[in-house]
């Protein structure tokens, strides 16, 4: 199990120490499903030992989960330009019924510079990637935390944060989007955005010292 920890403070003295402004938070939850309420869960086998299941049905929740999750977002913090794509789309789609159209997928990309994604897994990080077409650079973060760290549940998005930060490629104005997952089936978004350039020579976290190391070939 990983761990992390930040402080937060709504003090108003306190904006220019501070590295980060939080912009927006959001969590949907897909609890009324039954195959998101049962994909991920504690349960106790024959032998009366504890753990976890986890169905086949995971990766299909947590794509409905995003996609879910992504619609409620868009309009806090895309561009007015893929707001109106978007919504184009959705009514040609629901309310003509033209049939063939695919449901439009916003460009994050136009808004977001940094995605740190929750690191459940290799299957988990590409259907994100898919989702939202962010660049191999973007994913570099998220892909580097899940080979040296593993799932690291929740915090992982804060090794992510950690890794853009000792990579010096955080810049004043920056856009940090923190995507999580968890069983009930719930996706959670943080959006951050940076108050000033983080200088990678006075970073100390759990990269310091190795980040040159990174990153490395995985196979995908």
């Amino acid at each position: 199990m990983g761990g992390a920890a930040l402080l937060l403070s709504n003090r108003s003295s306190d904006y220019r120490i501070s590295k980060y402004e939080l912009k927006h938070t959001l969590r949907t939850h897909h609890g009324p499903d039954d195959k998101g309420y049962t994909c991920v869960r504690q349960e106790v086998d024959e032998e009366g030992k504890l753990g976890m299941t986890i169905s086949k049905d995971l990766i299909g929740v947590a794509g409905r989960a995003l996609k879910a999750n992504i619609a409620a977002l868009g309009p806090l913090v895309l561009p007015i330009s893929e707001q109106l794509l978007f919504l184009a789309n959705n009514v040609v789609r629901k309310w003509f019924k033209i049939k063939g159209i695919s449901p439009y997928v916003p460009d994050f990309k136009l808004a977001v510079d940094h995605f740190c994604i929750h690191t459940g897994g290799k299957a988990v990080l590409d259907e994100v990637e898919k989702n939202l077409n962010i660049t191999k650079w973007q994913m570099e973060p998220s892909r580097m935390t899940l080979y040296r760290y593993g799932n690291t549940s929740s915090s992982s998005v804060w090794y992510e944060l950690a890794y853009a930060e000792a990579k010096g490629r955080i810049r004043k104005g920056d856009c940090v989007w923190q995507i999580a997952f968890g069983s009930g089936f719930k996706c959670g978004s943080a959006v951050w955005r940076a108050l000033r350039t983080i200088d990678p020579t006075k970073v100390d976290n759990p990269w310091s010292g190795v980040i040159d190391q990174f990153p490395i070939s995985i196979n995908n």
